[in-house]
């Protein structure tokens, strides 16, 4: 049995999740234990620190920037270790995604988080850069929890989607048995980045729509959906990943400014609305045209499966997408009605990235990110 750390910072920007994670193999089957999770809000300052990198900075800013949420990304894997009453010489390696400042496929991608500062404060081997090498090979470099959901979280006789809310919105599919040449993954577009940015806007003092109290407050505006669903990213076909590069700063104040635009008396809960709704009606669209597969259940995690204005109304554009493709309605249903908290999924998927690296094993799914072939993922930083 070995035991990893997996530490994920996503681009929801709430904070750092860090999971300490048993893995064991026993006759090709892999099993998996949850120790501990915990999650790590990132504080007003550390959240605007990072902000701050995406709409620029000198070299200087960066380079500390990226020391500094080693640092951070230490501190919650001492945590989630404390939490697990596992002691470091236990744990064979710490998995760190970090925290993406640019994704742009096939041409560069970026995760801050210096792994050396990782290694040296909590004496612990590190295994970072997990983008590079299929990107290097032609992929995208996303979306790369799908081998994991595939190895560990498929059905034995049934089409299954695991769909991972976090800042970008991203789907597995699954086939009976997780064979890996059948799966395919693909972001489908903003999942809870644009919603929170959003709030954060509008709302004084709120990080987010908790409960999808002030969604379910407004009326959302559907022509405005409609009409940013004709962008470019969501017609074209997988493999295919996006970030904040395309939903940045800037689509948020665009997007807000539209709503009012649109109708000039529309309050805050109106438009939290419409980004609820343009999450919900972006995943719907992408299942409607590029999901052929008999999908029976859509497993959802992440930070939006906490919101229940965003969880039903994910489900009634789905009902409405595979009504009018007169295909099967999957159940839509939370991650831990089948296993655990949802949200400490990518945390697991990153450390069973880890594992694989350490056993030489493929940590991408070509048919997912499109490289060329299967490649050993991540670099080694020795405790």
């Amino acid at each position: 049995m070995t035991v990893l750390v997996g530490l994920m910072s996503g681009t929801s920007l709430d904070g750092i999740s860090a999971a300490v994670v048993r893995f064991d193999e026993d006759k090709s089957a892999i099993g998996l234990e949850l120790l501990a999770f915990v999650t790590k809000p990132y504080s007003a300052e550390q959240r605007a620190r990072i902000e701050g990198a995406f709409a620029g900075g000198s070299a200087q800013q960066y380079a500390a920037l990226d020391f500094e949420v080693g640092a951070w990304l230490a501190d919650a894997a001492v945590a989630v270790m404390a939490e697990a009453g596992i002691s470091r010489a236990h744990i064979v390696a710490i998995a760190s995604h970090g925290h993406t400042i640019w994704h742009d496929p096939p041409n560069a991608t970026w995760q801050m988080g210096n792994a050396a500062v990782i290694a040296e404060r909590t004496g612990v081997a590190v295994i970072s850069d997990f983008r590079s090498r299929d990107m290097a090979a032609g992929g995208q470099g996303a979306p790369l929890v799908t081998i994991a959901d595939a190895m560990l979280f498929g059905s034995p006789d049934k089409w299954r989607a695991t769909l991972n809310l976090g800042g970008i919105a991203n789907v597995q599919l699954l086939p009976p048995g997780g064979t890996l040449p059948s799966v395919r993954a693909f972001d489908t577009g903003p999942g809870i980045g644009v919603l929170d940015a959003v709030v954060r806007t509008l709302i004084p003092g709120a990080l987010y729509d908790v409960d999808g109290v002030l969604a379910r407050r407004g009326t959302a505006l559907t022509a405005v959906v409609d009409d940013l669903l004709t962008a470019a990213y969501f017609s074209a076909p997988p493999p295919k990943s996006t970030g904040r590069e395309l939903f940045s700063a800037q689509f948020v104040s665009d997007f807000i400014r539209q709503c009012r635009v649109s109708n000039p008396t529309c309050t805050a809960e109106d438009i939290i609305a419409t980004a609820t709704l343009l999450t919900a009606r972006s995943i719907a669209l992408a299942f409607e045209n590029f999901i052929p597969e008999p999908v029976e259940q859509v497993l959802v995690s992440g930070g939006g499966a906490k919101n229940p204005a965003l969880f039903d109304a994910i489900r009634n554009e789905m009902t409405s997408a595979a009504r009018k493709t007169k295909s099967r309605v999957p159940a839509v249903v939370p991650f831990e009605d089948f296993y655990f908290d949802g949200e400490a999924k990518e945390a697991v998927a990153f450390a069973f990235l880890g594992w694989l690296h350490l056993q030489r094993r493929a940590g991408n799914v070509p048919n997912a990110t499109g490289a060329r072939g299967p490649r050993i993922l991540g670099s080694y930083t020795p405790a």
